[in-house]
């Protein structure tokens, strides 16, 4: 498996549930659930794109 995938999966699943949580009541909650998702999608992808 090529490395960064899975911090960018982890990242992607993270940042879906984070979206779905932005509409209940815990909205700061959902946007720090969100921001680490993409943080790790973003991280994941410098990963990938490095390790080529």
């Amino acid at each position: 498996m090529r490395e960064g995938m899975i911090p960018t999966v982890l990242g992607t699943v993270v940042s879906a549930s984070g979206a779905v949580l932005l509409s209940s009541k815990y909205k700061l909650a959902a946007t720090g659930i969100l921001g680490f998702g993409l943080a790790h999608v973003a991280l994941g992808a410098i990963d990938l794109i490095e390790h080529r």
